[in-house]
């Protein structure tokens, strides 16, 4: 390999990796301190925070409590959030959410001026913030992405995605290897790194994640030395849009809320069979009933034809604008729905700054694991944890005198041997053998697929973080959270996160 160009950022300057809300909120509130943002010419579109549809949760109304979002947030994680860290989220949260509507953000409101909340499952109270109904995420990511490009400390390098991190020498991490869409190599050294490049979803088949989505800090990180925390939990949103279109558009869970039913085509309703709550049981839950059904050969559907009907075009327009446009008016007809991965729970071990097991390495948003998720992620807290997270991770970067660190290595990886081929035969097995149902020959039949894959094409960052997630879930012999095993069908007490680095496995 020729050498890439070093570009040297200033001493004390931060690298993001990402331009979703964990980066970019992060970046601004890192000033004055120079701030690079390294993101795709596509971030604007790839970026899974400007999907988000159900909006923001936080404990800001007066019939509502910080302890009572924790203690929902804790419940819904299934035995594995970290108490410390889930009374962390909901009681910054108000303070991050007043800053967001201080930048622009225009939360839905009430007559009287306060935040209008919708009810989403798994919530003891309504108390998601949100706006023009389902449009959250990419209100919130058009203004972060404005104040970033008005911020005089911050500078963005578009059209560059990282690939591999480079090593200080002394097992720190001294910045990234970027690669352009002509294949041009550019070597970014940096005091501080930070991954904010979000989730796993385009790993498997069926998401509602950006195809770009495939857990490429996981690798990268890995590759380092780094830990990962409860990889196998991986989130299937039950609702996903089900009209064959990659990535699948994403029916939110305020539909539900707001009395949407699960029913098969010939109207009959299902939930109640499979759990006390109904629709609005947790998510996990309604996956697995929906893909049972599937596996029945009984089609599953939303209907929110009485709940919300002539009111889809103001209040739910995302959803109505992409079933109009597969020929569905959501006003009038059932919509087809199959489960999609939509979140990923575990990732990067990081502390409560966001700091990983290898110095010079930060991690926020989806691709790190704060322990605020646990086994199962409470609607809408991915976007609270974003800037909750991004900004104590700004606060504590601010806080401390950064040590200067050089790169001393400089190693690619197999970019572009990650096809099309070998992405579409990860992406299948990885929906058939590591899906919403697992059992150990699956498990094994898809690790024996990844060392194939990676005997192919060399250590591409998806093939490690898909095979990290597999073996986390070969090794955890239960059913817990979003993780179903079927020849473990019990909870294990008492309840264990599960910690691993990529040398484990090699």
């Amino acid at each position: 390999m020729a050498s890439p160009e070093i570009k040297r950022l200033p001493a004390g300057a931060v690298l993001v990796v990402g331009a979703g809300l964990a980066g970019l909120y992060m970046a601004l509130k890192l000033a004055p301190r120079p701030v690079f943002v390294l993101t795709s010419r596509r971030s604007s579109k790839g970026s899974a925070s400007a999907w988000a549809q159900g909006g923001v949760a936080v404990a800001l109304s007066p019939d509502d409590s910080p302890r009572s979002h924790a203690d929902d947030t804790i419940a819904a994680g299934d035995g594995l959030v970290d108490p410390e860290a889930a009374w962390l989220l909901a009681s910054e949260g108000p303070e991050r959410v007043r800053d967001l509507m201080k930048l622009g953000v225009p939360f839905d409101q009430n007559p009287d001026g306060s935040l209008n909340y919708g009810l989403e499952a798994a919530h003891s109270r309504a108390r998601v913030a949100k706006v023009k109904g389902d449009g959250a995420g990419r209100a919130i990511i058009d203004v972060m992405v404005k104040q970033a490009q008005e911020a005089d400390h911050v500078t963005g390098l578009i059209g560059w995605r990282a690939e591999s991190l480079l090593s200080d020498g002394k097992g720190g991490v001294a910045g990234a290897l970027a690669r352009n869409d002509e294949g041009e190599l550019l070597g970014i050294e940096a005091d501080i790194t930070v991954l904010a490049t979000g989730g796993v979803g385009g790993l498997f088949a069926v998401t509602t994640n950006p195809r770009t989505a495939r857990g490429d800090s996981l690798g990268m990180a890995a590759r380092m030395g780094a830990v990962l925390r409860d990889p196998e939990f991986v989130q299937f949103h039950p609702t996903a849009i089900d009209i064959g279109r990659d990535p699948a558009p994403l029916a939110t869970e305020a539909l539900r809320g707001d009395g949407a039913i699960l029913v098969n085509a010939d109207g009959t309703r299902f939930m109640d069979r499979y759990h006390k709550d109904g629709e609005l049981a947790p998510r996990d839950d309604v996956a697995r009933a929906i893909f049972a059904e599937i596996q029945a050969g009984r089609a599953p559907y939303l209907d929110a034809r009485e709940a919300v009907g002539d009111h889809f075009p103001d209040e739910f327009a995302t959803v109505f604008n992409s079933c109009m446009s597969a020929g569905i008016d959501p006003r009038t007809q059932l919509i087809p729905i199959a489960p999609a991965v939509h979140y990923h729970m575990g990732g990067l071990e990081t502390d409560a700054f966001g700091r990983t097991s290898v110095p010079g390495l930060y991690a926020i948003g989806e691709c790190a694991a704060t322990g605020v998720h646990g086994a199962n992620r409470l609607a809408s807290n991915s976007l609270l944890e974003a800037i909750v997270f991004g900004g104590r991770a700004a606060d504590h970067i601010n806080s401390i005198t950064v040590k200067n660190r050089k790169a001393e290595t400089i190693e690619s990886q197999p970019w572009l041997s990650m096809g099309k081929q070998v992405s579409q035969v990860l992406r299948i097995n990885m929906t058939q053998y590591c899906g919403v149902l697992r059992n150990a020959s699956g498990l094994n039949t898809m690790l024996g697929i990844c060392d194939d894959l990676i005997g192919q094409v060399g250590r591409a960052n998806p093939l490690i973080a898909a095979k990290m997630i597999v073996a986390g879930a070969l090794a955890r012999e239960e059913s817990r959270g979003g993780h179903t095993r079927t020849d473990f069908p019990n909870e294990d007490n008492p309840p264990k996160s599960s910690y691993m680095t990529l040398e484990m496995l090699e």
